[in-house]
């Protein structure tokens, strides 16, 4: 039965008493309200995790994650173990590189375009090394290093003798009035006929 103020009339008290009760009724109702709001709340998580354990219990959940992180591990073993192997190849096949004389500004242009899946390595290195060198003289043989020794080529020989000028023709002028020769080529003229300065 509702709580009213007409009840409360009925039952003779002041209005000053109905109030009082009905604030009190009122502050009770609110307070159960929040109780059912909190609860549900609660209902709610214990649900989550009510269907968290169940799936524990049948073993799905961790399974399957222990599975995706175990997957995940191993193919990032394979990458680290992959580049390492192919890193001690490289090195490998880097050092028979220079055994055949082959310069070092070329090392990284061959190991680029070298195959390493096939090739295997031993105590001492590559394996078969000797087909690999084989390889390499057939393969990189024309960037093999060779000492060669030439004769210092002259174009032009220096001349002997100084050819024969005069100061006149230093400063030999054309019909216009300007120097035959250039400032540049009057300076060496006479840098190479000094006799000619003070004559």
């Amino acid at each position: 039965m509702a709580l009213t103020r007409r009840m409360l009339k009925g039952m003779g008290l002041t209005e000053e008493q109905q109030d009082s009760i009905i604030d009190a009724h009122a502050e009770t109702v609110d307070g159960l309200k929040s109780q059912i709001e909190s609860l549900r709340a609660d209902t709610a998580t214990l649900q989550a995790v009510q269907q968290e354990l169940d799936g524990i219990k049948n073993g799905t959940d961790w399974k399957a994650k222990y599975e995706e992180e175990h997957k995940a591990f191993t193919e990032y073993q394979a990458a680290v173990t992959g580049k390492e192997a192919l890193a001690a190849k490289q090195a490998a096949y880097r050092k028979l590189l220079a055994e055949e004389n082959i310069p070092a500004k070329f090392h990284d242009r061959i190991i680029k375009m070298t195959d390493f899946d096939s090739m295997e390595l031993d105590g001492d290195g590559i394996k078969d090394a000797e087909q690999a060198r084989a390889g390499i003289q057939t393969e990189w043989g024309d960037y093999v290093a060779t000492a060669e020794t030439r004769s210092a080529q002259v174009d032009t020989p220096p001349s002997s003798s100084k050819q024969s000028i005069t100061r006149a023709d230093i400063y030999k002028k054309d019909e216009y009035g300007r120097y035959v020769m250039s400032t540049a080529e009057r300076q060496k003229a006479l840098t190479e006929h000094p006799e000619l300065m003070t004559s």
